[in-house]
């Protein structure tokens, strides 16, 4: 590339002939959405996978892969972690997603379970005395298809023993930031904490993306008695009235925008019946529902939303809390990033603690992170489905830029609390005896108290490249409906191999049979 160096032939000897590769090898097929003749299907590029990586782009995100898991591994060494290897075919447990089942040819209608994670097998390393775990492992999820999700990933994976909250955030800071030091990225030498309540509140979700403000602000007080109808039957019912400022904004969201396309095509698609908005000049606000608003009603938004000349306000009210925030958080996401307020040079990380233990939906107790997430003191006391719902749990994520890179929990160590939350999440004795059974009684044994910490490496390392899928950081990745182009993987295998195995497929039915 420099020019420096020549090359003066005296002899040759071709060692492979290349026949003519499906795609032009350059970055042009990237960077340059103009040049057609260099746009590539992925799935093109995933079946010649092997071409494509000789692209330098590809290349150095291996490599700086590579050295991201190397400055991971040197800081858990030196932290005195030990690198153990955990089972790859176990017993299938509920844990959250479908597991990948691998049949026994020895043990006939049994089968193995590809790990989801190695949750189970890091706490009995902590029974074991091995008070320092760790491991960048593959884990496998038979989850529903999203478009930046592989069925196979890698994960860091580690668990300490007598540690609390403090611990793993002393510890996985500075992991973090060495990781982004690879790629030449600095980040804050503390990072923040938000509670999963406030963060549900201003942000409408559990992986808030800081790097930029506009945070959801609840009018619902201030408003008791409007004339707007709309607005009073959602407080009447005990719903929510929430905002955005979207500062600085009225002259490039006009009227025509903000009724038409936000209000009847945007915010429908996020989930809600509408939105409301309003404007402010000179010194108050603007719209067509602001005559049903009294002086004090005015001045008690303005006050609240700290409103300026120039700004956008955009409602969402209803009657479910939950859907406004969920709505409202998008809509925040949407209007930032097309209106320019996020910045795309902030790092941002921040940990999300005090998540609840359980969530009730359609009458039933699910766990929120995992059901070996350690809950409240008070667990042991509570007895109604409202009771549990309520309670907190020592469990924390790490957030980045508005994406979940890992989380983890304090777990349980008593067999007598784990049992009981397995009963609270509506397993019987015999289930909890049969998927559970060699775990509890282990716990039995003595177990310290511990706690720990999974990373996304793919998502981590796709977030410090700058990647836009993570699909660019795995060197032979699945695609966007977990098939393999290259391999044809899944694929269906000989008759005889599934006599081996005692099984038989059905065949799929056609439409209208």
């Amino acid at each position: 590339p420099t020019g420096a160096v020549e090359v003066h032939v005296q002899a040759l000897h071709v060692f492979s002939k290349a026949t003519t590769p499906p795609f032009m090898i350059t970055e042009k097929t990237q960077l340059d959405d103009t040049a057609d003749q260099f746009n590539v299907d992925e799935d093109l590029r995933l079946k010649y996978r092997y071409l494509d990586l000789r692209r330098t782009s590809l290349q150095d995100n291996i490599v700086k892969r590579h050295r991201i898991i190397t400055a991971i591994r040197q800081h858990l060494n030196e932290a005195g972690f030990i690198d153990v290897e955990t089972p790859m075919l176990t017993k299938s447990t509920p844990e959250g997603a479908r597991d990948y089942l691998v049949p026994s040819r020895h043990h006939a209608n049994t089968f193995y379970a590809l790990p989801q994670s190695p949750q189970m097998f890091k706490q009995l390393l902590m029974v074991s005395g091995l008070d320092k775990y760790y491991q960048v492992v593959k884990c496998f999820r038979d989850e529903d298809l999203r478009p930046n999700r592989q069925p196979e990933f890698t994960q860091l994976d580690l668990e300490a023993s007598f540690i609390d909250e403090a611990y793993i955030y002393q510890l996985l800071e500075p992991l973090v930031r060495n990781a982004f030091s690879v790629a030449g990225k600095t980040l804050p030498d503390n990072f923040p904490h938000i509670s999963y309540d406030e963060a549900m509140e201003k942000y409408g979700n559990d992986h808030p993306d800081l790097r930029f403000d506009m945070t959801m602000v609840d009018l619902t007080p201030h408003l008791n008695g409007v004339n707007f109808k709309v607005f009073q039957s959602i407080i009447d019912a005990g719903g929510s009235i929430k905002a955005i400022n979207v500062k600085g904004k009225a002259d490039d969201m006009s009227k025509n925008m903000l009724q038409e396309e936000f209000a009847k095509k945007i915010v429908p698609k996020l989930g809600a019946k509408g939105m409301a908005w309003m404007k402010a000049a000179n010194g108050t606000l603007e719209s067509n529902i602001v005559q049903f608003f009294n002086d004090d009603q005015i001045k008690a938004i303005q006050t609240a939303m700290q409103t300026e000349d120039g700004d956008v306000l955009l409602f969402i009210a209803d009657a479910n809390t939950a859907l406004v925030n969920d709505v409202l958080g998008r809509l925040r996401l949407v209007v930032g990033e097309r209106f320019g307020f996020i910045d795309k040079n902030k790092i941002c990380p921040v940990w999300v603690t005090e998540f609840p233990m359980f969530e009730l939906k359609d009458g039933a107790l699910h766990a929120i992170h995992h059901p070996f997430t350690q809950p409240e003191d008070k667990f042991m006391t509570c007895n109604s489905k409202e009771e549990f719902a309520a309670l907190k749990s020592r469990a924390y994520d790490l957030v980045i830029n508005g994406e979940e890179v890992g989380g983890g929990s304090i777990r349980i160590h008593d067999a007598k609390v784990q049992e009981k939350v397995f009963s609270v999440l509506g397993l019987s004795d015999a289930d909890i005896k049969h998927k559970f059974g060699f775990f509890v009684e282990a716990l039995g044994y003595g177990t310290p108290p511990h706690g720990g910490l999974a990373l996304g490496i793919d998502r981590l390392v796709s977030l410090i490249l700058d990647t836009s899928s993570i699909r660019e950081v795995i060197a032979f990745p699945k695609n966007r409906v977990a098939f393999c182009p290259l391999t044809q993987a899944p694929s269906t295998v000989d008759n005889a191999q599934l006599d081996e195995l005692r099984i038989a497929c059905i065949e799929e039915e056609e439409d209208g049979d």
